[in-house]
């Protein structure tokens, strides 16, 4: 007698689960493999110790801002107190250095990320109830309540002078994380390990709840679902992740104020989630990035950076509200129909540059205002390319106005063309 008898192959073979192909665990995995080995190379590309001190602060607020979209993006709930987590978390981190008790620097992060989930989980359990305006208005209250008592015990939290500890305790196997290469190792491997573990939790059922509650709170609650458990759990795990990234910022900064607690950083991550992309695991991603650059890099340049923060913000809100994550894909394909066709080719080049020449024109406009306003009586200079120009002078204005105003043209004329 044969066996399996054929009735029963044929029954198993039924109820076997199909063998999936090996290519889609290969594509899935590839961009995993790129973003690792992005963080690997750009320590070899941009080997400075400035350079390198902006990419960690890179990786820590894709951290943050991760970590806020999984309160705006994912579970639909406005917060206008996401700084109170980042800066417990830095507190956290920064005492235990600070003690000298022996934790390792490298599990640092993980302590101010469990203290940051003990106070979401307090804090939270109230500010979940509701959501929409009035879980925005309650996290709102919390902020202002928890940056308040900071400057009330400076003996905890500093007063305006911070906290301060030296991340340097010793070495071990020849690393102390003094050198910039070794903190920025640090920074990437935590932003690694904390965005594979961010996206993996918007797979789980938890993840998947959330974005129910988030799209219809009363169809979740007819399935069974306690919203306000579910808005409960996703806040305590965006506070977890908060805290990561703010004993991160600690470790790197050696210090930390009571101005982390506050609500302009709060209002920080909530513009830069925005401008990435809320709606796009990779949007605040860019969120990050772009935070950095602007607060950082951008406001080194310019005293105008904030008026060109709020031109973007308004600018993506009337024209793309998915953020710049939501425009990659229309991008994507236009390169690539503009590279398959010569003339097309020529026209997006075209519009390219006329769009460059406006922009050029409008930012040398602003700046020249920005010179004249607040330089002092009799000065108004700064130097531009290697070029001394001077904002009370008549012909910086000219040229500024005449390349604004032939961008603007042309871009016209292309549009009217078609």
């Amino acid at each position: 007698m044969a066996w399996p008898p054929p009735e029963l192959a044929a029954r198993l073979a039924a109820r076997a689960r199909p063998v999936e192909p090996f290519a889609p665990h290969v594509n899935a995995a590839l961009p995993w493999l790129a973003y690792a080995l992005l963080l690997a190379l750009l320590p070899l590309v941009f080997p400075g110790g400035y350079a390198l001190n902006l990419l960690a602060q890179m990786g820590i607020a894709v951290i943050a801002c991760l970590s806020y979209n999984i309160l705006l993006g994912q579970g639909g709930m406005l917060s206008f107190g996401h700084a109170v987590y980042t800066g417990l978390g830095a507190y956290a981190a920064i005492h235990l250095l600070a003690a000298g008790w022996g934790v390792p620097v490298s599990l640092l992060p993980l302590a101010g990320g469990a203290a940051a989930l003990a106070a979401a989980a307090a804090l939270g359990w109230v500010c979940a109830r509701h959501g929409g305006g009035v879980f925005a208005m309650m996290t709102l209250g919390m902020g202002e309540m928890v940056a308040a008592i900071a400057l009330m015990f400076p003996a905890v939290f500093g007063g305006e002078a911070g906290v301060p500890a030296d991340r340097v305790t010793g070495e071990v196997w020849g690393i102390s994380f003094g050198p910039p290469a070794q903190m920025y190792a640090l920074a990437a491997a935590y932003a690694f390990a904390c965005t594979a573990l961010m996206y993996a939790f918007t797979r789980t059922p938890l993840g998947r709840l959330l974005s129910a509650v988030r799209d219809s709170a009363e169809r979740a609650e007819f399935i069974g679902c306690n919203p306000h458990r579910v808005r409960w759990l996703g806040f305590c795990v965006a506070g977890f992740f908060a805290g990561v990234a703010g004993a991160l910022a600690a470790l790197l900064f050696e210090i930390v104020t009571p101005e982390s607690l506050g609500a302009q950083r709060s209002g920080a991550y909530l513009l830069f989630v925005f401008l990435g992309g809320a709606g796009a695991f990779t949007g605040p991603m860019l969120g990050g990035v772009l935070m950095v650059l602007a607060t950082v890099w951008l406001s080194e340049i310019t005293p105008a950076w904030t008026l060109y923060m709020g031109l973007a913000f308004l600018l993506m809100v009337m024209y793309a509200p998915g953020g710049l994550a939501s425009l990659l894909p229309g991008m994507r394909r236009g390169l690539a129909g503009a590279l398959r066709r010569p003339q097309a080719r020529h026209a997006a080049l075209a519009l390219a540059l006329a769009w460059a020449a406006l922009l050029a024109g409008l930012i040398a406009l602003v700046e020249l205002l920005y010179r004249l306003q607040l330089a002092p009586a009799g000065q108004g200079g700064w130097a531009l390319a290697g070029i001394s120009v001077n904002a009370r002078q008549l012909l910086p204005w000219l040229l500024a106005a005449a390349v604004a105003a032939a961008g603007g043209a042309a871009i016209a004329v292309m549009r009217r063309g078609k």
